[in-house]
């Protein structure tokens, strides 16, 4: 999959080009829907399957702090479009001078003429240009003067509800991990670095990897059982497990009480059947099932003997799976 900073940087408009337009936040079933048209599209025309999105993503420019958090990193978006099997996506830098243009002149100068699309294919609630003024109503009037065909593809919805992403923010910042999978096609994963933490979870017996986030959305605090997979090679003269490797794992989010009032939320994973030494490691960290609340022990020994029965509970959960 190629991947280019902008569509100015085109030095050619990409072949037969059937496209898709949006921010993509998570990339879920509804998204998964519309990248399958797309490729499937792009087959039968011998064409290209192109994703046109934005980097930052919109809200954030426009909102700043008051922006809604986002379910997946860049990184991780551009993975999930390569699996989607997605040839060519244009990550187009958002300012705010770029949100001054007019959703004709966007048309014309980003879709049209930059990346001459064949076939265009957008979700229900598409709006673009300055302020949103632009609807599924411009897009459809524009295009065949221009020249290409533009589709709505249909909401996706599940239990009569559609799928979006404030939804599955919704679901997690409730711990309704196994809900949030069903939209999302997958467990929520978080990814960020292993940093050094106070070693608590090593003196009762199960050593954690203390994550520090780069995903934006965390459930909320609760213990869980998912997967922690290894997204980089152990340093130079080190041992340990190498990238890609993926263990069952329990993870703990919230403030770890039971040792004091903390401020902030850390999500911290035991990885089961692991030894080894992850400090400095780039990690992904899966949600797959809530198994409790967190909680306050009078002490060491109640919450070793929890944590205890909370690994019993993942194994159980894992070799069902």
């Amino acid at each position: 999959m190629r991947v280019v900073r902008g569509s100015a940087m085109l030095d050619r408009p990409p072949r037969r080009a059937v496209l898709t337009i949006g921010n993509f936040d998570g990339i879920h079933i509804g998204h998964r829907a519309i990248l399958r048209t797309v490729t499937d599209r792009a087959h039968a025309l011998d064409g290209e399957a192109v994703v046109y999105t934005f980097d930052p993503h919109p809200r954030k420019v426009l909102l700043g702090d008051a922006a809604p958090r986002l379910l997946t990193t860049t990184e991780q978006k551009l993975e999930l479009l390569e699996a989607a099997q997605i040839e060519l996506v244009v990550l187009e830098p958002f300012d705010l001078e770029f949100a001054r243009t007019s959703p004709e002149q966007f048309v014309r100068e980003c879709i049209d003429r930059r990346l001459a699309p064949r076939e265009v294919y957008v979700g229900y609630d598409f709006h673009f240009g300055h302020d949103r003024e632009g609807s599924m109503r411009t897009l459809t009037e524009l295009g065949p003067r221009l020249g290409f065909a533009v589709t709505i593809v249909p909401e996706v919805t599940i239990e009569g509800r559609d799928v979006s992403s404030t939804r599955i923010r919704e679901l997690l910042a409730a711990g309704a991990v196994e809900e949030a999978q069903l939209l999302l096609g997958r467990p929520h994963g978080v990814r960020g670095r292993v940093a050094y933490g106070d070693q608590r979870g090593r003196t009762l017996g199960f050593p954690t990897a203390n994550l520090i986030p780069e995903t934006e959305v965390l459930p909320c605090p609760g213990v869980y059982v998912g997967r922690v997979r290894l997204l980089d090679e152990p340093a130079a003269g080190r041992d340990g497990a190498s990238r890609g490797t993926a263990f069952g794992a329990v993870t703990n989010v919230g403030r770890r009480p039971t040792f004091g009032p903390g401020e902030a939320v850390l999500a911290e994973s035991h990885l089961l059947d692991f030894r080894g030494d992850l400090y400095g490691r780039r990690l992904e960290v899966s949600f797959e099932a809530r198994l409790r609340e967190e909680q306050r022990f009078a002490g060491p020994e109640p919450l070793r003997e929890q944590i205890t029965r909370d690994v019993i509970q993942a194994r159980r959960w894992l070799d069902g799976c």
